[in-house]
């Protein structure tokens, strides 16, 4: 740690903007984040200037009003999915795809898609592989929905409403009004169930994995071909990807680093 460092150094307000935007439902002024963070407005135009420079924030189109930049959303993905990959993290899907006997996934959120970020495999591959970099729609996948799902009512109406929505297979929710009651239901029962959405012959579910403040990080879900277990039977993987869940979020609250094969060699 540099001795000669301050907690109210440049790059430690630069955090705090990045911080305060992110956790806001709508976009902010430059006065709004200077007031929320006790900055001379000046310094808080220099700073997110900057910051915007970077692609770290930008402009909600058409106002001065600032929300997250690109840039930062496809940082945040990299690291949630770089910290997902640990020994201790992986061992974890391991062990529960090991239990259910299906391949489970870890999947997060980027630019209105769903990324999977670690999976384990248990068997030949017979249906959908979600591989680390594959990407799914967000209405027609387990994991899209609870995300959606956990938005506030406006903002998740809004992205219902405006989201680009193709029908995949015949069971494709397409529909706005039938996706939001869909939604509630998830939202109600917290956890999401697919089926046949994305591709026919596949269903799904998944669970949230959270953060100690309730903040929604990446779900964990399993996909299998209908062939071996129906939409009805995903109840009964409920109950170990919740116990798995729950240890991944655990993870993020114990100190100390994580050890990669990599680094046993």
């Amino acid at each position: 740690m540099n001795p000669n460092a301050t907690p109210d150094g440049p790059l430690d307000r630069a955090f705090a903007i990045l911080d305060f935007v992110a956790t806001q439902l709508k976009a902010v002024t430059a006065a709004e984040i200077a007031k929320s963070l006790d900055l001379p407005l000046p310094t808080a135009h220099r700073l997110i200037s900057n910051l915007e420079i970077r692609g770290l924030l930008q402009r909600a189109a058409g106002t001065k009003r600032f929300v997250v930049g690109n840039a930062l959303v496809v940082l945040a993905g990299k690291t949630i999915g770089s910290a997902f990959r640990t020994a201790r993290r992986h061992a974890v899907l391991q062990n529960v795809a090991a239990e259910i006997g299906e391949q489970c996934e870890i999947g997060i959120v980027r630019n209105s898609a769903v990324v999977y970020v670690d999976s384990v495999r248990v068997k030949a591959p017979q249906t959908l592989q979600f591989d680390p970099g594959h990407s799914a729609p967000l209405y027609c996948t387990s994991t899209g929905k609870i995300y959606m799902s956990m938005l506030p009512v406006k903002l998740r109406e809004k992205l219902v409403r405006t989201l680009h929505k193709e029908q995949h297979t015949e069971n494709t929710l397409t529909d706005p009004d039938a996706l939001l009651s869909a939604l509630e239901q998830t939202r109600k029962e917290g956890w999401a169930r697919s089926n046949e959405e994305f591709v026919k012959g596949v269903v799904g579910c998944a669970v949230p994995i959270l953060a100690p403040s309730g903040t929604l990080i990446a779900c964990l879900g399993v996909s299998v071909p209908v062939a071996r277990v129906s939409f009805d039977d995903l109840q009964g993987f409920r109950e170990p990807l919740v116990k798995a869940a729950m240890l991944l979020s655990e993870t993020i609250l114990q100190s100390g680093s994580d050890v990669t094969e990599e680094d046993t060699e």
